[in-house]
């Protein structure tokens, strides 16, 4: 067999077997939701406290199975609190540069919109 063919046949089978062994990683989850941020922070203490409660002992292949789940939702409330923290910089940077430029009405409704999410960081700290 020549080289050109034997690297054919190689790609072709790892073509074929691709699914196959895809089929053999564990099943996946969505894991819960975070569509707002104060869902996203409650999964972030209540599945850390989960998540710490189980790294804390020996770990049967149950509690991998748990774990693995359990960094499903919070893999989710990590992107939801992504994705509005940023959106939160973002509006805080309005209001940076609207200060800068004594845009007063800017700054009253960027600075209302950022102290609205900081109020409700600060209600889901305490």
């Amino acid at each position: 067999m020549t080289l050109r063919r034997s690297l054919l046949v190689s790609a072709f089978s790892l073509l074929v077997a691709a699914p196959a062994l895809a089929d053999d990683r564990v099943d996946h989850f969505e894991g819960k939701p975070a569509e707002t941020l104060e869902q996203a922070v409650r999964h972030l203490s209540e599945y850390s406290k989960q998540l710490e409660s189980l790294v804390e002992g020996d770990l049967s292949n149950a509690d991998m199975g748990e774990i693995h789940q359990i960094t499903y939702t919070l893999e989710n409330a990590l992107a939801k609190l992504d994705t509005d923290l940023n959106e939160l910089a973002e509006t805080l940077e309005e209001v940076h540069i609207a200060s800068e430029t004594a845009d007063k009405e800017t700054v009253k409704q960027s600075g209302k919109t950022y102290l609205e999410v900081i109020e409700t960081l600060q209600q889901l700290a305490d």
